[in-house]
């Protein structure tokens, strides 16, 4: 934050006038750690010259000793107040230590006093600065506006009011106005990406994917681009960018995206290889060890699939999902033993679902325990409420076939 001009010593005559005078070139040759002795010794033999306060506030804060600074503008405004010079300089000091409330009333009072363009407008940049970092972007967007009103060429006002923009909400305007900034001063040009976080909060998915795109030598971007095609259904596109994702940073998010992307354009083998690589890296997730399972289990690979819920169950065994996803292999694949033990778990946790009793009549039935797999599927019966018709039939078909074998062996 560049500093405003010395003072010249134009007010009245001060008889430290060799100190200031000695002092004030010192700080024109940017030596300000000269020409503070020499200014505290004008201030000293003058204490209400208005310059010899200025410019050893000015020498002090171009030294970073910010709160010295601070006082002798203060004094400096305390002497002659309304001094735009002491105002603008007083308020930017107080915007760079994080005082931006501090620096409001100074920085209002320079806005509004002077006359000329050019200073008006800095006033105006600084005072909206302040607002803003105060929480008013609404007021900050006037005075950003102001300011581009004098000086229609000012990076730092264009930038400035995208932000009050972007803090309001208004993000086309945001976005428009970061380009202008850009246009100005490539430094600003990172601020469209603020723009297109702000865009995927608000469901705006492809003015955000628009942006990413703009920043091919972007890593962030370019993994934030993969992952929202995939949520965009674009997976043959984002698989590139999600490749590069995981190669620069191999983190869980970033191997998850690729194998959505993966199981999206059916390569189901490469989803499932990503998977077990996270799982990996972290095999106390629960979560991936469900979603390598569910991927194991789609791909009919049961044992490997029966592993990964047996994990997850270890890790977590209450959760009444993995014993689920555990009976159905086991019931699917004829392992009637293992899929009652699954269902027990289930039953002792108190979550049993239709579906539950009516694997446990199919794993008993087979199991030759008639009576109770009888039982399984009268309660299968008395709630499923017919979402499941076809299951319902067999159900009531094995309950008559195994009632009619009871009935003959007494």
């Amino acid at each position: 934050m560049a500093l405003a001009c010395a003072l010249l010593s134009v007010l009245l005559f001060s008889p430290a006038q060799d100190s200031l005078t000695e002092g004030l070139k010192a700080l024109d040759a940017n030596q300000p750690a000269t020409a503070e002795p020499l200014l505290r010794q004008a201030v000293a033999a003058a204490p209400n010259d208005v310059s010899a306060h200025f410019n050893l506030a000015l020498a002090l804060s171009m030294q970073r000793k910010d709160e010295e600074a601070i006082a002798e503008f203060r004094k400096t405004l305390a002497l002659q107040p309304g001094l735009y010079q002491a105002d603008l300089n007083l308020g930017m000091l107080l915007l760079r230590n994080q005082r931006p409330a501090d620096a409001l009333p100074v920085l209002k009072e320079a806005a509004d006093k002077q006359n000329d363009r050019q200073k008006t407008a800095r006033a105006n940049l600084y005072y909206a600065q302040a607002l803003l970092e105060t929480g008013d972007p609404a007021d900050a967007e006037t005075h950003y506006r102001a300011a581009l009103d004098l000086d229609a060429k000012s990076a730092a006002a264009q930038g400035g009011l995208a932000e009050a923009l972007l803090k309001e909400s208004k993000l086309k305007e945001a976005e428009e106005h970061f380009r202008q900034a850009a246009a100005l001063d490539p430094g600003y040009r990172d601020g469209l990406l603020e723009v297109a976080g702000a865009y995927e909060k608000a469901a705006m998915l492809p003015e955000a994917i628009a942006i990413y795109q703009q920043f091919p030598d972007n890593a962030a971007a370019k993994e934030r681009l993969g992952h929202l095609l995939v949520d965009s259904g674009k997976a043959a596109a984002a698989i590139p960018d999600l490749e590069l994702a995981v190669k620069n940073s191999p983190t869980t998010a970033n191997r998850l995206a690729l194998a959505d992307a993966y199981k999206l354009n059916k390569q189901p083998d490469r989803a499932i290889e990503q998977l077990r690589l996270a799982v990996a890296s972290d095999p106390s997730n629960y979560d991936l060890r469900m979603d390598l399972g569910r991927e194991l289990r789609d791909a009919h690979n049961a044992a490997g699939a029966v592993e990964q819920f047996n994990a997850a169950a270890k890790l977590r065994p209450d959760s009444v999902k993995a014993w689920n996803e555990l009976a159905t292999l086991f019931v699917v694949n004829g392992d009637w033993a293992n899929g009652l033990a699954a269902l027990d778990r289930v039953r002792a946790l108190g979550q049993e679902i239709p579906g539950d009793y009516f694997f446990r009549g199919i794993c008993l039935d087979r199991m030759r325990q008639l009576k109770p797999a009888i039982e399984a599927y009268r309660q299968f019966l008395a709630t499923d409420g017919n979402k499941m018709p076809d299951q319902e039939f067999q159900a009531r078909q094995r309950i008559r076939i195994m009632e009619d074998e009871l009935n003959r062996t007494r």
